[in-house]
């Protein structure tokens, strides 16, 4: 019975550990250790269960390794990031939306949201041609400005802006990652939609060089903002090179704050809104799941220039991703 009870103790506890080491050494790993780095909490779950069993058949070393693998499940557990409250006095409020609408799927559900939740920028993921035809004719009106990159499938994705836009490079990727800089009430704001490619088995390499280039991108905005000799928001988005703008990068990161990938991201010096309202670990994916099981991988990223009051995940048919709803103040930089 002994015996019995602690093989699968041991295999479990074998498993967990491997996870958990790659969360020690800050390393993402290989598949499938990449893909279940995501659900890092879930995994109190089988150490639990391991516990008990080591329990039961009185293997003190199993009841030791289970508690230190609780201990450090516990530790990362905690929210991951930067907080703090911007200096500088409010300069404009509003309202931000990040959605997959996974192929176009959801599309009518996202434009019933956006008339009734009103944002004032919308990021959406994965729209497809039917998809943009649909915005531009639903939502034309009341957004006039976007920045698209239409393509089938997964590929496309479009920025949708009350505010006037002015084109801007984005990041390189496999599916479509416009930028722009918006003109927020007479303060420029670099706006960077986010849609790396998930880690799938035999694709983590493609995944992790993609997070890279979103975190080089941050990296060099966040450089030229602490060189920089100015001490406010530029007024004027002629100049859309000029990365001393504040920033928000928002979309579907196909990561968790698990991830070292997207730790580096942070590591810029970008602040997660959910982790500024305690809404951090508030599963975003898979949608059918969620709230009860899931993981945040949809995320909006606040340069230091912005605060956040609030954040709302919305269920929208149609998707395998809750779309975020965030408000946010930008301050003068001080």
């Amino acid at each position: 019975m002994k015996t019995a009870a602690t093989w699968p103790a041991a295999l479990l506890f074998l498993g967990v550990s491997a996870v958990v080491g790659c969360r020690v050494a800050d390393t993402d790993g290989i598949t499938p250790v990449t893909q279940l780095l995501a659900f890092l909490p879930w995994l109190l779950v089988p150490t639990g269960v391991g516990l008990l069993l080591a329990l039961f058949s009185r293997w003190w070393a199993g009841v030791v390794w289970a508690v230190a693998l609780l201990g450090l499940l516990a530790w990362f557990i905690e929210p991951y990031g930067k907080t703090g409250e911007p200096g500088g006095p409010p300069l404009a409020s509003f309202r931000v939306l990040t959605s997959n609408v996974e192929f176009g799927h959801a599309t009518d559900a996202l434009v019933d949201a956006v008339r009734r939740e009103k944002p004032d920028l919308v990021f959406v993921q994965e729209c497809e041609y039917t998809c943009d035809a649909t915005l531009r004719e639903a939502l034309g009106t009341d957004y006039p400005h976007r920045a698209a990159q239409v393509a089938g499938g997964s590929a496309g994705s479009v920025v949708l802006s009350r505010f006037p836009l002015t084109s801007a490079d984005g990041v390189l990727g496999t599916m479509a990652m416009p930028g722009a800089v918006a003109d927020v009430r007479g303060h420029a704001v670099r706006l960077q939609l986010a849609h790396p490619m998930p880690p799938l088995p035999g694709g983590t390499d493609l995944w992790r060089e993609e997070l890279g280039d979103l975190r080089d991108f941050a990296a060099k905005h966040a450089e030229r903002v602490e060189n920089s000799e100015t001490t406010q928001p530029p007024r004027s988005t002629e100049t859309t090179g000029d990365s001393r703008t504040p920033l928000i990068l928002a979309g579907d990161f196909n990561a968790s704050q698990d991830h070292a990938a997207f730790r580096r991201i942070l590591d810029t010096g970008l602040r997660d809104a959910t982790r500024l309202t305690d809404d951090d670990r508030t599963p975003s994916w898979p949608a059918r799941t969620t709230p009860a099981f899931g993981v945040q991988i949809d995320h909006v990223l606040l340069s230091a220039d912005f605060s956040a009051r609030a954040a709302r995940f919305l269920d929208l048919p149609g998707t395998d991703h809750r779309a975020l709803l965030t408000d946010v103040t930008l301050h003068q930089r001080r």
